[in-house]
């Protein structure tokens, strides 16, 4: 690696800390990951993003530590329909097992030695019992005794020990107001409380890079709709499968995304929330809110949109007829049948570089992160024209610009056809960014 390797990509770290700093992230990691001989670089990581501002629940599973536990004790492990039936007498072997790895968790969140990346830290963990369950009952002739799932989530409990700077731990138990404890799918617990907290993001670990297609090719990015379709042709069953559907449930219930990376791979969380191309796969709404190319039905909403700030002399005026030829150019945020944000690239083949324009997001929706969803589209379009830069013209949004990336330049510098159209008028500023490929 080159010296300056790290400096580059600390540098270049900034844009995404600074858009993790007071979000909330649920991380979602099973028993399997809790023994692997990583888990000590993931929890150095969990301290960093701790450090850095990131609100974190930590939901954790156990299930090979408690048919560990079962073995030794003589009894039988019973697997149904990807859930442990949990009969009464078999509640003392989870309740030991979830036990110890909570303590566990706890003192590794604890460690502040001198030479550790943890000094100085002074992580305050807390659990509770902020998730009550309700029993799975008798499905298909089967009695999964003290097998439960998520019935409410103490949201205002979670939030408020968020506010105060901890990192809530949640293990795989829920209870009742009869005073029943119920042993629980961790994967059901990430989900519910991403949405329960309209989390960020969901980060689920597992034991491949990400979400593989048939031929064990890593799939980058899903919608729900496409995740959905993987999990009905591909038949992914088993595990991995329980881990995509809990992905999708928590963004059909409004999780921005959800992720599912490695836990063997050294800093996959860290690449994940601070590089753009991350290291595993990133599911997203696409029924809730949802980045597109531009359709004839949203002429109105486009129109709707950008009006308003055509009238405040921030964007140059588009008549209706030339939004209508120009539309293959536009894509569009919409979030339940509404366009709430909308961008056009116009592509310089011959100076490889692309124009951002008619940039514009609803004011309803701005600093929550959608002009910098729209940006990367736009960006992640031009690279696939072959465009190696970007260029914006701006009155009012300079800073924006400028925090993203782009430098200015010069009218003079504009590919030909623009800087013969170049309204003198409006006196707008040049700024451009370098895209990498």
């Amino acid at each position: 690696m080159d010296s300056n390797d790290w400096l580059h990509g600390f540098r270049h770290s900034s844009p995404y800390i600074n858009a993790h700093r007071g979000r909330t992230v649920v991380l979602s990691l099973g028993g399997e990951a809790l023994a692997h001989g990583n888990l000590l670089h993931i929890i150095h990581d969990i301290t960093l993003l701790s450090s850095l501002g990131v609100r974190l629940v930590l939901a954790f599973g156990a299930r090979p530590q408690i048919r560990e536990r079962l073995d030794r004790a003589g009894l039988p492990s019973r697997i149904e329909d990807g859930l442990r039936v949990t009969p009464e007498e078999q509640m003392p072997s989870v309740i030991d097992a979830v036990g110890q790895l909570r303590a566990y968790l706890e003192s590794q969140l604890s460690m502040g030695l001198v030479n550790s990346p943890m000094h100085g830290a002074r992580i305050r963990v807390t659990s509770g019992n902020l998730i009550a369950a309700r029993p799975v009952g008798v499905l298909n002739g089967v009695d999964f005794g003290h097998t439960g799932r998520v019935r409410r989530v103490d949201v205002a409990g979670i939030n408020g020990l968020l506010d105060a700077g901890h990192i809530v731990l949640l293990p795989p138990l829920g209870y009742s107001p009869t005073g029943d404890m119920f042993n629980l799918s961790y994967e059901d617990v990430g989900s519910h409380v991403a949405a329960a907290l309209e989390a960020e993001k969901l980060i689920i670990f597992t034991g491949e890079t990400g979400v593989l297609d048939t031929d064990g090719h890593l799939i980058r990015e899903l919608t729900v709709g496409q995740a959905r379709q993987q999990l009905h042709e591909a038949g992914m069953a088993g595990h991995a499968g329980d881990l995509l559907r809990a992905a999708c449930d928590a963004c059909a219930r409004g999780v921005r995304r959800s992720h599912i990376i490695s836990y063997s791979h050294d800093g996959a969380l860290l690449e994940e929330l601070f590089t753009r191309d991350g290291s595993g796969t990133m599911v997203s709404d696409d029924n809730y809110e949802q980045i597109r190319p531009a359709r004839v039905g949203d002429m109105g909403g486009i129109l709707e949109l950008i009006q308003p700030l055509e009238e405040q002399g921030i964007l140059v005026r588009r008549s209706e007829d030339r939004l209508e030829t120009e539309l293959d150019r536009f894509i569009v945020v919409e979030r339940d049948g509404s366009i709430v944000g909308c961008a056009a690239l116009y592509a310089y083949p011959a100076d490889k570089v692309g124009e951002l324009s008619c940039f514009a997001v609803d004011q309803q929706y701005r600093r929550s992160g959608r002009g910098d969803d729209i940006l990367a589209m736009i960006e992640k379009m031009a690279r696939g024209q072959g465009l190696d830069r970007l260029f914006v013209l701006t009155t009012q949004t300079e800073h924006w610009f400028r925090e993203r990336g782009f430098v200015p330049s010069r009218v003079d510098e504009l590919p030909g056809p623009k800087y013969e159209g170049y309204d003198s008028q409006r006196n707008s500023k040049v700024f451009v960014k370098a895209l990498g490929q």
